[in-house]
């Protein structure tokens, strides 16, 4: 099913369709919308959530729907995700119906290049992109569970540590950065044989028959290097069902800072976490708002933007981050990062620890709020509790 979110306004806001090419209940994607809503409300911006439910077909279908609508009822700009190689089809939708579109999280493949160009250029409608440096995330997690391991299981050169790799999709470029990432990791450490790269397109489930029968074929494997959150999940439960205990005799690595990951790297199932980059469609946003008032991006910035978004977490990360959760994720003011908000602001800074900064002030106003008023919501005890167990 097609599921859309409207976020009202006043009706003079400036208009953002985001589509989605996850569930609505996929945690990943869910923590992405938080984001936008969070960004939204700060910026004044009406913005309304379109869920293509994994069927990457949907993302056209959706898109335009919205390019069909009445010229009074369609949005100042589209934002998606250059998800699964439909950015050209959506491109020229876009550009059919004149509305100004952002893509996010996904940049152009090569292959791409000589059929869509350049943002501004083919396509006019097409603003730019804002896309995370997938290739950082997969070095970085990768490099940290090989570096658990080696301190696991000390050994000479020949002594091997076998890794085998389940990676997102063949065709998706975020999932290709991140396993370039990867190698580009285990290529620095001569103990490491990568054994086998598979895709589990990011489900748990596949991840989860693949696992046994990787752990068939290469039975010395120590590390599973994972391209994402659900993914590892599976693969803890195929390690299981194999008769071997995650964090044990196996070490886990991801991406993706999900409230279950983020627990699964305090309780020793994951060995490292690298996560940040759900919040791209809300940094777009932010980018949107900004252009919208007369700050164009790419005059400081190039019209495809590639920030760094991730960052490995550690224990007081993994803390803060939960924290948050508990104090029930309180909005976060996304008008601290618009140059527009911020005249005196040169760069953006788009790193998950600035955000981190940001969630810690609305977790102290929210809990302060909710002392002034003598209220104790759901979950704030716990918020103090998850501090107090910072080591």
């Amino acid at each position: 099913m097609l599921l859309g979110v409207l976020l009202s306004q006043p009706t003079w806001a400036m208009r953002v369709v985001f589509v989605s090419p996850g569930k609505l209940d996929e945690p990943f994607w869910r923590d992405a919308d938080e984001g936008l809503q969070h960004a939204a409300a700060s910026l004044g911006i009406e913005l309304e959530l379109l869920h293509a439910e994994r069927d990457h077909l949907a993302q056209l279908s959706l898109l335009r729907e919205v390019a069909e609508r009445p010229v009074e009822q369609r949005p100042d700009y589209l934002l998606v995700t250059a998800d699964k190689q439909v950015l050209p089809g959506q491109l020229e939708l876009a550009e059919g119906a004149g509305i100004p579109i952002f893509s996010a999280y996904n940049g152009v493949q090569p292959k791409e290049r000589d059929l869509l160009g350049y943002p501004r250029d083919r396509f006019s409608y097409w603003l730019g992109s804002l896309v995370p440096d997938a290739e950082e995330a997969g070095f970085l997690s990768a490099r940290a569970l090989i570096k658990e391991a080696q301190a696991r299981w000390p050994g000479p050169e020949d002594d091997i540590l076998e890794l085998v790799a389940i990676s997102g999709d063949r065709g998706t470029d975020s999932s290709l950065r991140r396993t370039r990432g990867m190698v580009h990791a285990t290529s620095r450490f001569p103990r490491v044989r990568l054994r086998q790269t598979v895709y589990g397109d990011w489900q748990q489930e596949l991840a989860r028959y693949q696992t046994p029968i990787l752990l068939d074929r290469y039975p010395r494997t120590r590390l599973i290097w994972t391209g994402s959150d659900l993914m590892a999940f599976g693969a803890s439960d195929g390690l299981r069902s194999s008769g071997r205990v995650p964090g044990q005799d196996v070490l886990l690595s991801t991406i993706n800072m999900t409230e279950r990951a983020t627990r699964a790297l305090l309780n020793g199932e994951l060995h490292a976490m690298v996560g940040g980059h759900h919040l791209a469609a809300a940094w777009a946003l932010v980018v949107l708002y900004d252009y919208h008032n007369g700050v164009d991006f790419a005059e400081a910035d190039g019209l495809e933007m590639s920030k760094s978004m991730f960052a490995l977490f550690d224990r007081e990360m993994a803390q803060d981050y939960l924290g948050y959760l508990a104090a029930g994720h309180p909005e976060v003011d996304y008008c601290r990062f618009s140059k527009v908000c911020n005249p005196e602001l040169k760069a953006y800074d788009f790193s998950i620890n600035n955000w981190l900064s940001a969630a810690r002030v609305a977790t102290q106003r929210s809990t302060e709020r909710s002392s002034a008023l003598g209220d104790d919501p759901d979950g704030m005890h716990d918020a103090g509790d998850v501090a107090e167990q910072r080591q």
